[in-house]
């Protein structure tokens, strides 16, 4: 059965969003796709008019569902012993037979999500997978691995890619995760959320890669538990419109979160960095770094935000600093750090500043005989490294290889 009889609630619909309605009316219908889709439907593709997508409106850059053949520049080469979960925009694969202190299942029916009101984008994905195919993972971690899992996200759909996977790490476990988003899908969206037991680890790696034709969205969620720890290091070289969007929030004492983000945008890119962390519990630490270049006719957003409640966030440590180079004349930075604390016996401080480079330092380096472009891309180089240094070590010099061939690509250094 098909959700035929169910009336679209989004009000104008543009094009793209009366696509997604027609995908979704095509999907099997159940009381939770609706009550998912639904809380989609209230908002519809997020836009300017929220304060919190004011910088990335997805209503306007996603004109339609078309198909491309275009493929991103850059790919990451997963590590050859990594336990590989791929998404093809369909459906997930993975190993075959059982690995000592991990399963991996799929859903087959839309599963609920708690946060859906407030997230239209994670609602929409939660809406569309759990379908016939296996859209929707689970891989519980109960035991300690030195083998990496790679979540490799290359949707080649015609119109548009949902996917869905849920982490649970169980008591005293640790697992390193890396994530590979590329393929040639106009929209996709992908939702990731973690649980994290008490004194869990989990360190996650991210690598973004879109066209100037792509709208891509990356939302994840992290609860972590007592004495849990969380890090994460992202590379984004945007899309059309990219968001990679972070939400953690602590349940029980002493956890702690790093996250760190590197982002660079070319000519006709536009890259997201949001974050929100919610100090839910006492004497938990917070560390957040994120460092971007823009090139002319490319766009940059940092949004970032810490919540410290009245009395359960007390203790709290946590430092967030944005910093960004405007490469050219054109270049556009959007910052938007904030605090919110109500807590008062607290730790928490906040910077951000946008530039350009230090002429005092390229005239060091011209002096040298180190001509001006090279100058500038080293410079640069060695600021925007300084947050991938927690990346796993398996590909983390594909990373910094990657953002060097930026730097010295087209006008982005001229």
């Amino acid at each position: 059965m098909t959700q035929t009889t169910l009336a679209p609630t989004i009000k104008d619909p543009t094009t793209a969003e009366q696509q997604l309605v027609d995908l979704y009316r095509s999907l099997p219908e159940s009381e939770q796709r609706t009550e998912l889709f639904e809380a989609f439907a209230k908002i519809g593709l997020p836009s300017r008019r929220l304060e919190r997508w004011k910088w990335t409106d997805f209503r306007r850059a996603l004109e339609g569902l078309q198909a491309t053949d275009q493929a991103p520049k850059e790919t990451l080469a997963l590590p050859v012993d990594a336990i590989r979960l791929s998404f093809d925009g369909a459906k997930w694969t993975w190993p075959d037979g059982e690995i000592d202190g991990l399963h991996i299942h799929s859903k087959s029916s839309p599963q609920p999500f708690g946060e859906a009101d407030a997230h239209p984008l994670a609602a929409l994905t939660a809406a569309m997978t759990g379908n016939d195919g296996p859209d929707t993972l689970v891989v519980e971690v109960s035991a300690s691995h030195t083998q990496p899992i790679c979540i490799d996200v290359a949707p080649n759909a015609q119109s548009a890619a949902f996917a869905r996977i849920a982490f649970v790490v169980r008591e005293d476990c640790s697992v390193d995760l890396i994530e590979a988003y590329g393929g040639s899908a106009p929209f996709s969206s992908t939702l990731l959320e973690f649980g994290l037991q008490d004194r869990a680890k989990l360190t996650r790696t991210i690598f973004q890669c879109g066209t100037a034709s792509q709208c891509v969205a990356i939302t994840g969620f992290a609860h972590l538990s007592e004495s849990a720890e969380f890090t994460q290091t992202a590379l984004s070289f945007g899309a059309k419109l990219s968001r990679c969007e972070t939400h953690v929030s602590y349940s029980g004492p002493n956890a702690r979160a790093m996250i760190d983000t590197a982002y660079l945008a070319a000519s006709g890119f536009h890259s997201d960095t949001t974050t929100h962390v919610t100090h839910g519990a006492e004497s938990c630490v917070t560390r957040q770094l994120t460092k971007g270049a823009v090139s002319d006719g490319g766009q940059g957003v940092f949004q970032g935000k810490f919540l410290v409640p009245r009395t359960v966030g007390q203790f709290t440590d946590a430092n967030m600093q944005h910093q960004a180079l405007l490469l050219e004349n054109g270049a556009e930075v959007f910052a938007k750090p904030e605090l919110e604390i109500y807590a008062d016996d607290v730790e928490c401080e906040h910077g951000n500043t946008s530039g350009q480079l230090d002429d005092s330092a390229l005239f060091y380096m011209r002096q040298r005989g180190i001509p001006l472009p090279e100058a500038r891309a080293l410079l640069t180089e060695a600021f925007i490294v300084e947050a991938l240094d927690k990346a796993h070590p398996g590909v983390r010099e594909q990373m910094i290889d990657a953002t060097r061939r930026f730097l010295r690509a087209e006008k982005a250094v001229s």
